[in-house]
């Protein structure tokens, strides 16, 4: 089930981030649910073939989120679970921005902005060789204050992309503050749909209602698609949720601790 799966993403990530020292757990916990639909149900992708040209493409455009990645592909058997251990460490493939060297990664993202163009370059791709794969981009809302992001989406429509979904994982946070107070970009979806994009707004941590909404695309022939996700950063995790300070801190081993408690729903 996509549930436990993403429970399983969620105490990985908190390891990996935990044992590095690393930061970004909020991140990581808020694209969980998304990341464990798109893996265990939704993605035509090959273990034991990950360069097959036939797989869909996915592109983590908030790189600093790895970790939810690197768990998915490890529960897919891309690689060990045991190599999540070196994540941080130097000389290691699993660096604290997602790394195309992994197997299973397109795309080395890192600097926020870039990972929609480069999608729809890949769907444009596609669309020029007849190809039949999916270009999937998951990404942040705070970098929907880069310009780049929105010339890929003006791109796409006036291409007529339809092998494209973005999913922004609008968790509301950004940085040291709030979306709101950084830099709005609501009204969203209205924004969406004058740039020519098909719109669906969801509970991003529903794991039915997140499958079904990346089910048969595309929703509408000849237009790139945009699904929007509510979520609320640290995800999972009482005293990380909608804390901007888990976009930074690192959990403790009493902190580690009572975050697997609560995932795995022990009193």
């Amino acid at each position: 089930m996509s549930s436990q799966f993403a429970s399983r993403i969620r105490k990985l990530s908190l390891k990996m981030v935990h044992k590095a020292r690393a930061s970004h757990i909020g991140s990581a916990l808020s694209i969980a649910d998304i990341v464990a639909v798109l893996y265990n149900k939704i993605l035509n992708i090959y273990p034991n073939d990950h360069k097959n040209k036939n797989r869909d493409r996915f592109i983590l455009s908030k790189g600093h989120a790895c970790v939810s990645i690197y768990s998915a592909l490890a529960i897919k058997g891309f690689i060990n679970e045991s190599e999540l251990e070196s994540y941080g460490q130097d000389f290691s493939l699993l660096m604290n921005h997602i790394s195309h060297k992994v197997p299973g990664v397109e795309f080395s993202t890192g600097s926020l902005g870039h990972g929609l163009g480069f999608g729809v370059g890949k769907a444009m791709a596609a669309k020029i060789t007849d190809q039949k794969w999916l270009t999937y981009v998951l990404m942040s809302d705070g970098e929907l204050g880069e310009g780049s992001n929105w010339e890929a989406f003006l791109f796409a429509a006036h291409h007529k992309l339809d092998n494209i979904i973005a999913i922004i994982d609008y968790n509301k946070l950004q940085s040291f503050t709030s979306i709101e107070k950084t830099l709005n970009i609501e009204p969203l979806s209205e924004k969406m749909i004058a740039f020519g994009w098909e719109v669906r707004e969801i509970d991003g941590h529903d794991v039915i209602e997140i499958e079904k909404s990346l089910q048969n695309i595309p929703w509408v022939k000849n237009k790139p698609s945009v699904l929007i996700a509510h979520t609320i950063k640290g995800k999972g995790v009482t005293f990380m949720e909608n804390n901007v300070d888990w976009h930074y801190k690192s959990p403790n081993s009493t902190q580690l601790e009572q975050a697997i408690i609560e995932i795995e729903g022990k009193k």
